[in-house]
């Protein structure tokens, strides 16, 4: 028994030397444009409508003539070299996934930190920052009061403009400012930290580390340098740098350390729905045992 392979569109495999389309016809443009010109002369005049009422009419004869009784056809030669070359067809089979086997359709992150694992790097770091601070503090300015009120001066602007003996002398009002809006914002940046690492499973120190202190510094110098120039001339950018590395460096180990926490996006869907029949429920590696 002999098989014929065929390749190509209809048009293309047949072995005819030309094959037939429909007549090409200008009758459809012309029937348009009558009906344009009746509807403009509705708002202009009605000779406008009377010529497009008789180009209508006799593009409708026309284009009826090209189909009814017979249609009109039009004979197009068939270029053999333009021909698709034959579709080789392969016998390979392919294994479709079931829905959650080998993390199909899971989308990263399959698993995240706790945001009490933010909160515990975001005060490590923001206790290995604070001391780095003070360091500066004694060395440069012989005072840990000095990196203290010019970190108040974020939240007290005329901090930033008081001579160098107030900002190297203690204000109660300044330490409170700036005990208060260090914690907070370390702990903010612990959350946004524990939040976003998950999305980074490749050289996550890197991230954490150097490119998170890194970007975070040139935000706040240029931001600071807008809003509040003065103070931005006594904060030395070097240590400022310094600083939040710590910040990263410590801070992301912490949140690296602690426990993760699977994603929905690993559970099944028997798992979503808090099914309990047996056999239907895979076992997960965090379930108790």
């Amino acid at each position: 028994m002999s098989h014929e392979i065929h390749h190509g569109e209809a048009g293309e495999r047949t072995e005819q030397s030309h094959i037939e389309l429909p007549h090409p016809t200008f009758w459809p443009m012309v029937f348009a444009f009558g009906i344009t010109l009746l509807c403009a002369g509705l708002v202009t005049h009605w000779a406008v409508s009377a010529v497009g009422f008789v180009l209508a009419f006799r593009a409708a004869l026309g284009w009826w003539h090209d189909l009814i009784p017979i249609e009109k056809y039009e004979e197009v030669p068939v270029d053999p070299a333009h021909r698709p070359a034959p579709i080789m067809v392969e016998t390979r089979t392919v294994v479709r996934l079931k829905l959650g086997e080998s993390g199909h359709r899971v989308h990263v992150p399959e698993s995240a930190r706790p945001y009490s694992a933010g909160i515990r790097g975001g005060l490590a770091g923001g206790v290995a920052m604070a001391g780095l601070a003070c360091l500066y503090g004694l060395i440069a300015q012989h005072s840990i009061w000095y990196p203290i009120n010019l970190l108040a001066g974020v939240v007290i602007p005329d901090m930033g403009s008081q001579s160098l003996e107030q900002l190297r002398a203690f204000n109660g009002l300044a330490f409170v400012a700036a005990f208060i809006g260090h914690g907070v914002l370390s702990i903010l940046m612990g959350i946004v930290y524990a939040a976003i690492l998950p999305m980074f499973p490749k050289h996550a120190p890197f991230w954490a580390g150097i490119l998170m202190p890194l970007f975070w510094s040139g935000l706040v110098a240029t931001t600071l340098n807008i809003l509040n120039p003065v103070l931005n001339e006594r904060i030395s950018w070097p240590w400022f740098v310094v600083c939040q590395l710590a910040f990263g460096l410590i801070g992301g180990y912490v949140i690296a350390r602690s426990t993760n926490i699977h994603t929905m996006q690993s559970w099944s869907i028997a798992e979503r729905a808090k099914l309990e029949a047996p056999g239907i429920r895979p076992p997960r590696e965090d379930s108790d045992k």
